[in-house]
Formats: structure tokens, C-alpha cells, sequence
């Protein structure tokens, strides 16, 4: 009646944030931590993910796009599928697609990824290790496939 199903399905496959566009401030299945929030422990959530705030701990965002904002300060190592950085990262990033600095960034830890863009201007401290999207999945394809010709 209101379509409710097939709007939820047009944000599920969210496309990595990118740098330069601007972040929805209220969208479907974002949240924004905002800029007077302070959180200290482990951050886990099955949603995209704006930081505006102060974070320190851990974040497992594993399935979901996560951009520490212009205004983040993060403390943290981060676990998520795209990660995009406009503001402050202390620790590392393990991501299995594309990780985004943006000129206002300021990144100090090892980064592990796929895909990795960084603007002009952007600081960067630390190793970059480019890792393949899940290779177990892969090889579980192909081995599939071989079992079914043979």
C-alpha cells in the first residue's frame, strides 16, 4: 500500500560514500553521531554510519559503509565494508572494498583494503596492506564449479 518493501530495498545496497558528496544528514538506514557525543567501548550497528562525535574503542561495522565526519574524532580500529574519512582516525582500518580520505583528513594507523583513494591534501601516517575481497568465497566458487563439470 505504501511501498514501504521497495524503499527499503533501494538503500540496502548503499554504494561506498564518496569523497566530495554530501552525506544525507537524515536518510533511511543512516545514523549520524553527532558532534557532542561522546562514546567510549565497542560501536557496532547493521546501518551506515556518520561520526560526527568523539569515538574510542573498537568499531565493527563489518556489512555496512561508515564515514568519520569532518567534525569525528575517532580513537578506534575500524571494521567496516567502505570507509570513508573526512576528519580524525587514530588506528587502523580493515575493510573489504574502498577506503576514502578526503583533503580534511588526518590518519594515523595501518590501513587494509581493496581499493584505496586519497584526495590531495589528505594526511596520511602509517602501512597499507591491499587485500583481495573475501578470497575464501572465491575459491569456495570455483571449487563448486570444477565439482559440478566433473
Amino acid at each position: 500500500m505504501f511501498n514501504k518493501s521497495s524503499q527499503n530495498d533501494s538503500h540496502s545496497n548503499a554504494s561506498p560514500p564518496r569523497i566530495g558528496e554530501i552525506q544525507p544528514v537524515r536518510s533511511k538506514n543512516v545514523s549520524v553521531l553527532g558532534p557532542t557525543l561522546v562514546i567510549r567501548g565497542e560501536l557496532s550497528a547493521d546501518e551506515d554510519l556518520v561520526i560526527e562525535g568523539t569515538i574510542e574503542g573498537k568499531i565493527a561495522h563489518h556489512n555496512k559503509n561508515l564515514t568519520v565526519g569532518k567534525q569525528g574524532r575517532v580513537t578506534a580500529d575500524i571494521h567496516a565494508k567502505a570507509v570513508l574519512v573526512e576528519g580524525e582516525l587514530n588506528g587502523d582500518i580493515h575493510s573489504d572494498g574502498l577506503v576514502s580520505m578526503a583533503k580534511t583528513a588526518n590518519v594515523n594507523g595501518n590501513v587494509y583494503c581493496a581499493r584505496l583513494v586519497m584526495e590531495e591534501g589528505a594526511c596520511f601516517n602509517g602501512k597499507v596492506e591491499m587485500v583481495l575481497p573475501n578470497p575464501v568465497h572465491a575459491v569456495m566458487d570455483d571449487d563448486i564449479d570444477e565439482n559440478l563439470t566433473a
